[in-house]
């Protein structure tokens, strides 16, 4: 197995050590969704950016995952870090449910399958009060006062999300999956049963997502159908993430998630107080834009085209270097 880098063991260190120099709960908590949607991005991106297969559905998992940790709580009266054990496998086996019902769907038509049973899934969290409380929502008491352990959690799990789809990846799996997302038909043709390993696939990425929503179930302590079934603020911000980052990446998810989470964040505040509240409201345009330019300008992602930045970068930098010395 290849060596950990040292870039990654300095970041990690950095995460690390962060909550221990940065006393601002605040801080912390912009922190903690950051490492959530790092895993959320991660996992996404396993399934469309290494396997091909678009999802827009990924809420799903973590509104399965969000509900098993409370309605742990609400119907069984066990823990509902219990959800961290049980929410993961729950969305694995309804990821399975789902693949096999879309994976006989290409493309468009996959994705679009997807959003309707992710809306399927939030209605039934609305309609069906006997279980889920409907729009009352589901409200437990938090574990811990302080943010310090759900941070050090949130890390864990970002930590072992990267480095399961690196496993992944580096394994006879992540190459089937790259030949399936390049040519389905010519992977078929060699022996590559592209049913089973796109099922493979969202099966992991599943997986982490449902582990996300049972953090997030914890973590935040109430959620309801709106919340944690949304198609714009779940599996829209998934799919940016990644594309912000670089689909198709490693640690594009990762980079991703940082950007558009204090991006969110920043316009929430109306750029903490220094502009009118009206500004707020503006983030969903800046997203757009942000994604066009992306589109345009950097179609890999911010990793996957950081050698084109930073070759640019030094470009402009030698040759206004030489300008000056003319």
């Amino acid at each position: 197995m290849k060596r950990i880098s040292w870039p990654t063991i300095v970041v990690i260190a950095l995460l690390v050590l962060f909550p221990l120099v940065v006393q601002s709960d605040y801080y912390r908590h912009i922190f903690i969704l950051s490492l959530m949607w790092v895993v959320i991005g991660s996992a996404w991106n396993l399934l469309a950016g290494y396997t091909g297969q678009v999802s827009f559905g990924h809420a799903i998992f973590f509104g399965t995952g969000a509900y098993t940790a409370g309605l742990g709580v609400t119907k069984l009266g066990i823990s509902a870090w219990w959800g961290m054990l049980l929410g993961g496998p729950v969305a694995l086996l309804v990821g399975l449910i789902i693949g096999w019902i879309c994976f006989r769907l290409r493309g468009p038509y996959f994705a679009l399958a997807t959003i309707a049973i992710g809306e399927i899934f939030r209605l039934v969290a609305i309609d069906w009060r006997s279980m889920t409380d409907g729009m009352d929502g589901i409200l437990i008491i938090q574990s811990f006062r302080s943010k310090l352990p759900y941070y050090y959690l949130a890390l864990a799990l970002a930590i072992a999300c990267v480095f399961a789809v690196y496993l992944v990846l580096r394994s006879k799996w992540g190459y089937y999956f790259v030949a399936i997302r390049e040519d389905q038909d010519v992977a078929e043709t060699i022996g590559i049963s592209s049913f089973r390993y796109k099922s493979l696939s969202l099966m992991i990425s599943s997986y982490f997502t449902g582990m996300a929503g049972a953090f997030y179930m914890n973590y935040m302590a109430f959620i309801d159908p709106h919340v944690v079934f949304s198609l714009h603020d779940i599996s829209i911000m998934a799919i940016l993430v990644a594309i912000i980052g670089g689909v198709g990446t490693l640690w594009g998810p990762a980079v991703g998630a940082f950007i558009m989470v204090w991006l969110q964040e920043i316009f929430r505040s109306a750029f903490f107080g220094l502009l009118p509240q009206w500004v707020s409201e503006a983030h969903v345009l800046v997203f757009g834009l942000l994604v066009i330019f992306v589109i345009r300008y950097l179609a890999n992602g911010i990793v996957g085209d950081w050698s084109k930045i930073t070759g640019d970068w030094f470009k402009k930098k030698q040759l206004s270097y030489s300008s000056s010395g003319n």
